[in-house]
């Protein structure tokens, strides 16, 4: 596939040699397809942390909508926690 967009990097002298050990071991075909490659995996794990923090601020704003609608946890804080930490426990167990 032609190049639509060239860029110039520089590159550590170890980075460089891992590079070209891959391309010669045959895991991939040049230089620009492990960098491809690496931004792939660059890109999945910012996509995911994202996702993972929608996900948390989308928690957060449940449980203080539950707050300001009055609704809590029976006991304490403490037996609050000790319930979460038991279903947590439960689901991770089954």
């Amino acid at each position: 596939m032609p190049a639509k967009n060239t860029k110039s990097i520089a590159l550590t002298s170890q980075w460089g040699r891992w590079i070209d050990d891959l391309v010669k071991s045959g895991e991939y075909q040049s230089a620009s397809e492990v960098v491809r490659d690496g931004l792939r995996v660059l890109r999945n794990g910012h996509d995911r942390e994202a996702a993972e923090l929608a996900e948390i601020r989308a928690r957060l704003a449940r449980s203080l909508d539950e707050a300001d609608a009055g609704n809590f946890a029976n006991g304490t804080g403490e037996n609050a926690v000790r319930r979460a930490l038991k279903t947590a426990r439960a689901k991770a167990g089954s």
